[in-house]
């Protein structure tokens, strides 16, 4: 068969055999991944005030101020199970006093979902919020020294 036969130039492979290059190999998301995109996306959520529990957030706080130890502070209270084209996460979440518990769940639930789906092509079947604590207007941040100076 030649080029003037068929219009086109033989490539010696028979044709619709070959996959697109958008179909050539495999991606693989790791969980961690998820829990950093869904970790940043929840803090994104008016009154939120962390994640975490209080104990995660007192030992992170402390692992903060460690050189090269703050890395996990972005997953904090962030746990993912990640499958082949689906994710599961749960969340503890501290919110401000004063807000809406069921308006900021509602929003961070959004807001995840959104952004793990955007970024990551991943189907997520469900995100579970624990609310762990309520951070009071006068109580200091656990993570944070109180300055001495007056």
């Amino acid at each position: 068969m030649s080029e003037s036969d068929t219009g086109k130039i033989p490539t010696g492979k028979p044709t619709g055999q070959v996959p697109p290059p958008s179909e050539r190999g495999r991606t693989s998301i790791a969980d961690g991944v998820v829990e950093k995109i869904a970790g940043l996306a929840a803090r994104e959520v008016i009154g939120v005030h962390a994640l975490g529990s209080g104990l995660a957030r007192t030992l992170g706080a402390v692992r903060d101020r460690v050189p090269g130890g703050g890395s996990r502070s972005v997953t904090r209270g962030v746990k993912a199970e990640v499958g082949e084209v689906q994710t599961a996460l749960d969340l503890e979440i501290v919110v401000d006093y004063g807000v809406s518990i069921r308006e900021v769940a509602r929003a961070v639930r959004e807001n995840v979902v959104s952004a793990v789906e955007r970024m990551a092509g991943l189907e997520v079947v469900e995100v579970n919020i624990a609310v762990t604590d309520v951070k009071l207007p006068d109580d200091p941040d656990e993570g944070e020294p109180e300055s001495r100076l007056q």
